[in-house]
């Protein structure tokens, strides 16, 4: 066989490179065959084992679990009765045997009637423990997989077991039917992937001409020595824009790494024009183009145009002639990076004076040597600038530069004359360019005094750009020049152009978001507590902490709220809760459930009643947001109710998802009380408890929200218990100290969530302050009452208060005596007011009526309204209590 250039070759020593690949598949497929039927025979046998068990397990279980079962075993005569079930399950599901076992192992069935009552064969010890247990045995009949299960009672112990067994040759038998279709489709797919191998090596073997490996080899080193050795950048891409060759030249003056061959070109990190170029295939002769730091002429053809493959082949010269076109580059290419880095740096918060100061410190340092921001006065308040000009009022709100100057200082109001320069461009609303301050100009006329001051410390050259948005002028930013005695030219008029409008764009937002923010904490505010309601029975102190600007919300404009409601009987509600989100929608839906819970509190509702109302509200309140096809229905809020009797000293709690209160005890013990945890507002479905504790004088309890304990840096247990630890070590501490201790603990610098604090030290009424009786079911009794209640308030010091209270209490015990049930209790109570209290053990609530001329009765409850400044009912669990204030002397009421 002759070989190319009339150098003869065998047929095994000169094949050529499509015979070698021909011969190289052919053998890797076989192998691949082999190996992928190897694969499935091992797998068959696996999966036979696999199958075995599973479906021993299968009837095992399901035999063990058939009605009846624990009937069977527990007959006379287990046997009789199971027999047939086992072998009737046998043939039917396949399996080889099901035997029934008794605890002990002893066979009640069996395939042969022989091996009944005898002794199993088997670990039996899983069984017993209530454990599924597979093996694998050989036993008489050859391999096999027997599985065992427990039977159970109803009452969840082990009576028995059932073992389930199939053998291995059962199970396989089924898989090796299917091995001559496995052998048949092997064959297939080697005759198939054969005929596909040699339609690539035909196809190989007109790409490569025929060549042998030496020949191909011997071209390729000729190719590579002349393309690297030349002085100048070859590339030539393929037709889909990917990089097939680099030669050392192209490389260097591209600054491409060594493995970039096969890669898009728009991905080697060239400049954009460049790339688009390469990628493109265009015809160019001797185009410019900058890559990094040089000049490259570029000529670029296709290479199809006479038969080859699609693609381009570029050549890349360095021009070191044209040096001054590469200077200007560079300058316009530092013109786009300095807008780069201020769009980086300026306007990164929404803060309006900040945002004032990154584009004057950013300007200062890279721009100019002095900048300054004066804006409108509304602008700062966060309004709308309702007039713009010359003749309009700015502060001076940012400055930077080195050194002292006569520039305006912060906070100086300004307003410029509208005769100079900067008043025209002002009222027009266009910048001004001064590249020469030295020489007579009209912008002196502002200030002339202060100008001369500025030409003295060497300012040679101004722009000033009015800061716009939106149509509207902001304000003004003035860049100056001394050090650096280039003046400004009008290639920077236009970049202190674009550095402005991106900077009022930020200033302008920051304005709105002030706006917005402002609206928010301002209802914010009067949604919450101003002072503290005069009450006796707690020493209270509360803080509250938004989340800082920025972080959450509308600036930390939260959900969370707290309350302080004085109830009859010398008793005091807390209430702490918190509206998930922040914002104006958070805000006033705590404004709401704020109001919410002083309406029910003052029916005197117990708290678990008072959280089942609530949660019904918030229920409410979340389907008509949503009905009216807004997406801001109320996502999660979460309270905490308590109510401090004084004379009793107990505290009644519930919750709704909230967080646990922490109860001091006055020796300094400090834990968490076991509310019942409720589900939070608004769910419904589920039932809230009320957790009832007694509370020695003195003692403190904390109510808080998951703002105070919840930390990204820590996780919530971690914060409980620091709150814990900080309330025992500080546990001699009144409340104010103890708020700003606790605060001073847990609260980090930048918190991220609303914080609301509530602490209430404990009083107790003494004996001395509180008078009760027992009172008959005899008219007479009421007499003996108040003379008592005479000599009560005789002993305080109360006798002007005689005769309205015998009036007042002579007529609620006769109405408890005529119409109530059960014992009468009058209770006499000697707070900031006095109060008289009526309890019996019904249900009935009086109610107040106007009675006509005509009637007998009607007048009493209404005499009773009139005497007392305040009257009411509270229900308790076995009765209702009837309770009317009375205004006190001066300070009669007070500890």
């Amino acid at each position: 066989m002759a070989g190319r250039y009339g150098r003869p070759r065998s047929v095994l020593r000169m094949r050529t490179v499509a015979g070698q690949v021909f011969l190289l598949q052919v053998a890797i497929v076989v192998l691949l065959v082999a190996a992928a039927m190897a694969a499935l025979v091992f797998q068959s046998r696996a999966g036979s084992e696999r199958e075995a068990r599973n479906r021993s397990v299968a009837v095992a279980e399901t035999f063990a679990n058939s009605p009846g079962m624990e009937e069977a075993l527990r007959s006379p005569d287990p046997t009789a009765v199971l027999q047939p079930r086992a072998e009737a399950a046998r043939m039917g599901s396949g399996v080889d045997f099901i035997v029934v076992l008794d605890i002990e192992g002893i066979r009640y069935t069996h395939p042969l009637q022989d091996r009944i009552g005898k002794k199993f064969v088997g670990d039996l010890s899983h069984a017993r423990g209530g454990e599924v247990f597979t093996e694998r045995i050989t036993g008489t009949i050859g391999p096999l997989v027997q599985a065992i299960v427990p039977i159970t009672s109803s009452n969840g112990t082990v009576i028995g077991m059932v073992s389930a067994g199939i053998t291995i040759e059962r199970v396989s038998g089924v898989v090796e039917e299917q091995f001559p279709l496995l052998f048949g489709a092997a064959g297939g797919v080697l005759l198939l992937t054969t005929g596909g191998t040699a339609l690539v090596s035909r196809r190989l073997r007109r790409q490569t001409h025929g060549l042998g490996p030496a020949e191909m080899t011997r071209m390729y080193e000729h190719h590579d020595a002349v393309l690297h050795a030349v002085r100048e950048g070859v590339i030539i891409v393929s037709g889909d824009g990917r990089l097939l060759l680099a030669n050392d030249e192209a490389r260097r003056l591209l600054g491409l790494p060594a493995d970039v061959d096969g890669a898009p070109v728009t991905e080697l990190g060239l400049d954009p024009r460049t790339g688009h170029l390469l990628s493109s295939g265009r015809n160019v002769t001797d185009e410019v183009f900058p890559v990094g730091e040089r000049l490259l002429a570029v000529n670029q053809r296709s290479t199809d145009q006479h038969g080859g493959p699609p693609g381009s082949v570029a050549t890349l010269r360095d021009t070191t002639e044209l040096q001054a076109l590469t200077g200007r580059a560079d300058v316009a290419r530092g013109r786009l990076k300095l807008l780069y880095d201020a769009g980086t740096e300026i306007g990164t918060t929404l803060d309006v004076v900040r945002t004032c100061e990154e584009l004057t410190e950013f300007a200062a340092s890279r721009f100019a040597d002095y900048a300054t921001v004066d804006l409108v006065e509304t602008v700062l308040r966060g309004e709308e600038p309702t007039a713009t000009g010359a003749d309009t009022d700015m502060r001076r709100t940012a400055f930077s530069g080195a050194g002292e100057t006569a520039l305006y200082p912060l906070g100086q109001v300004i307003r410029f004359v509208p005769t100079t320069p900067v008043g025209i461009g002002l009222g027009r609303g266009e910048a001004v360019l001064q590249p020469d301050l030295t020489g007579p100009s009209d912008w002196q006329e502002q200030d002339p005094q202060r100008a001369r001051m500025l030409l003295d410390e060497g300012i040679h050259s101004m722009i000033a750009v009015p800061m716009r948005a939106r149509g509207v002028i902001l304000g003004m930013a003035m860049f100056w020049r001394a050090g650096n005695p280039e003046p400004f030219e009008e290639e920077d008029l236009s970049l202190a152009e674009e550095l402005v409008a991106r900077a009022a764009v930020s200033v302008d937002n920051a304005r709105r978001y002030s706006r917005e923010h402002t609206m928010a904490v301002t209802l914010q505010r009067s949604l919450l507590p101003r002072v503290l309601p005069e009450q006796s029975a707690l020493d209270v102190a509360y803080r509250y902490r938004p989340a800082l600007a920025g972080l959450g919300g509308l600036g930390g404009v939260g959900g969370d709220w707290f309350d302080i409601i004085p109830l009859p009987g010398a008793r005091v509600a807390l209430v702490v809760g918190d509206v998930v989100g922040h914002g104006l929608h958070a805000a006033a839906t705590m404004g709401r459930l704020r109001t919410a819970v002083h309406n029910f509190s003052s029916l005197d509702l117990p708290p678990d009643e008072l959280m089942f109302h609530l949660d019904e509200l918030v229920a409410r309140i979340d389907q008509d947001e949503t009905d009216d096809g807004s997406d801001a229905g109320v996502t999660g809020v979460t309270c905490i109710y308590a109510i401090y009797d004084a004379v009793s000293g107990t505290c009644s709690m519930a919750r709704a998802g909230h967080l646990q209160p922490v109860v001091v005890q006055p020796d300094g013990t400090a834990d968490f009380a076991d509310v019942p945890g409720g589900p939070p507002l608004g769910l419904g479905g589920l039932p809230f408890e009320t957790l009832e504790l007694r509370l020695p004088e003195g003692s403190r309890l904390v109510l808080y929200t998951d703002g105070l304990v919840e930390d990204r840096e820590r996780e919530i247990d971690e914060g409980l218990e620091l709150l814990r630890r900080t309330l025992a070590d500080h546990a001699g501490l009144g409340p104010e100290e103890t708020c700003e201790t606790v605060l001073g603990a847990l609260v980090p610098e930048r918190p991220r969530d609303d914080i609301a604090l509530l602490v209430g030290r404990t009083r107790v009424l003494g004996s001395g302050r509180v008078a009760e009786w027992d009172v008959p079911s005899d008219p007479s009794a009421v007499a003996r009452v108040r003379a008592a209640v005479t000599d009560r308030l005789a002993e305080w010091g109360l006798e002007e208060e005689a005769f309205t209270t015998e009036l007042i209490l002579s007529e609620l015990v006769t109405n408890a005596i005529r119409y109530a049930a059960g014992p009468i209790r009058v209770r006499l109570i000697r707070d900031r007011a006095l109060i008289c209290e009526v309890s019996d053990h019904s249900s009935t609530s009086p109610h107040l009526r106007q009675a006509a001329i005509t009637d007998e009765g009607g007048r009493g409850l209404f005499l009773v309204a009139q005497f007392a400044e305040r009257w009411g009912t509270r229900y308790t669990a076995d009765g209702k209590v009837i309770w009317t204030e009375q205004p006190l002397p001066g300070a009669a009421g007070t500890r």
